[in-house]
């Protein structure tokens, strides 16, 4: 078993070799910290299984840990985006291999007008550049300039029984949200999603601990194609990622923009405001002069991620000597504060749509040696060529 790692304030050190047996979870800011972190985000390293170390070492890895995670293009993210998935991509940037993907492919199985699908793309795009994502410590592009993901996906569509993706819960949800839309996309949508991983030669993908049936299906799929063409692809790990559910301004459903419970944090300062100030706080504190219970209050637990005063703005709602407006009103203040900068880059880049085209096409463009060799070992392997 490898050593324990050093665990810093906001970063953490990665042992040379990723396969000796570590996985990535969010943390707080380090030892004896009080959990709050105000400016960016914090990782800590714990141990994996020794089998699942085992595996990704067996498996034809790059020489430095590859990691791939595939973003939806659903225009500007909210602040459940950010605080549950944005920031561990940056803090995973800065210690691995990753490879971002704006997955416009996987769109289409829901989004249909043309217009609306390259507007999103580069309204994501802009938003992953301005809330901390550095193009130059990782790959960032657009699924659909490296088409050899769709040849790879048709390939992987012939090993992969139907009953796999006829069982998905996905499939399921997915038939039930657009019975009007039953594409065959969303049948073979599993399919795209491993060919998104292994085409790059991935070993490591973050995900929640709810997402890994997902992840455990492009294994399968992995899995089957070695059994019958010889070990070609690494199964793909899972890096837990302990990142917070976010409550919608409801307080009872994760934030969500099909649900309309978001608050946009690269939005005006006035929208942000009125839509924090219509956040449900404690049910049950219906006086001013009520105590309030900070444990239940979706207010008072969002301040986590915006001071390390939090402690104190719960003592004064517990004690009943701040009310839920004035929370309400410093929350707000201190999300518009935080997202100032982040609002202002994303601005810059949606002012030059070519910059921000030119920032994608530069990150297909330094994946395509890894993509072609990988086409060219699998057409090799299955009597293509």
């Amino acid at each position: 078993m490898a050593p324990q790692p050093t665990v810093t304030d906001g970063s953490c050190v990665v042992p040379e070799w990723y396969p000796s047996g570590w996985r990535l979870v969010r943390a707080g800011r380090g030892p004896g910290s009080s959990g709050a972190s105000t400016d960016r985000p914090s990782a800590k390293l714990a141990l994996m299984t020794e089998a699942a170390a085992t595996t990704a070492r067996s498996s034809n890895l790059p020489d430095k840990p590859r990691i791939f995670s595939g973003i939806q293009p659903t225009g500007r993210p909210h602040l459940g985006n950010d605080l549950g998935a944005i920031r561990n991509y940056v803090a995973l940037s800065e210690k691995y291999e990753a490879i971002y993907c704006i997955v416009d492919y996987h769109a289409l199985t829901h989004v249909h007008n043309p217009e609306v699908l390259r507007r999103q793309t580069l309204e994501m795009a802009a938003a992953l550049i301005a809330l901390g994502l550095d193009p130059d410590k990782c790959s960032l592009f657009v699924q659909s300039d490296r088409p050899e993901v769709t040849e790879l996906c048709w390939l992987f569509n012939t090993v992969t029984p139907v009953g796999w993706l006829q069982r998905t819960p996905t499939y399921k949800e997915k038939r039930a949200n657009q019975p009007e839309d039953v594409n065959h996309g969303l049948l073979t949508y599993p399919v795209l999603q491993a060919a998104d991983i292994v085409l790059y030669k991935a070993s490591l993908v973050p995900i929640g601990r709810d997402q890994a049936p997902h992840l455990e299906l492009s294994r399968e799929i992995v899995r089957a194609f070695n059994a019958r063409y010889g070990e070609t692809f690494p199964e793909p790990q899972a890096v837990y990622t302990e990142a917070p559910v976010v409550l919608g301004t409801d307080g009872v459903k994760k934030m969500s923009k099909s649900i309309g419970n978001t608050i946009e944090i690269l939005a005006e300062p006035d929208v942000i405001r009125k839509q924090v100030m219509s956040m449900v706080t404690d049910t049950q504190r219906i006086l001013r002069s009520d105590p309030g219970r900070p444990e239940v209050c979706n207010v008072c637990q969002m301040h986590r991620h915006f001071g390390a005063d939090y402690r104190e703005i719960w003592e004064g709602e517990r004690t009943a000597r701040t009310g839920c407006v004035d929370t309400k009103k410093l929350l707000a203040e201190r999300i518009i504060a935080h997202y100032a900068p982040a609002r202002e880059t994303y601005r810059a880049l949606m002012a030059d749509p070519l910059r921000l085209r030119r920032i994608l096409d530069e990150g297909a463009e330094r994946i395509r040696p890894i993509a072609q060799a990988t086409m060219t070992e699998v057409r090799e392997r299955m009597g293509l060529r």
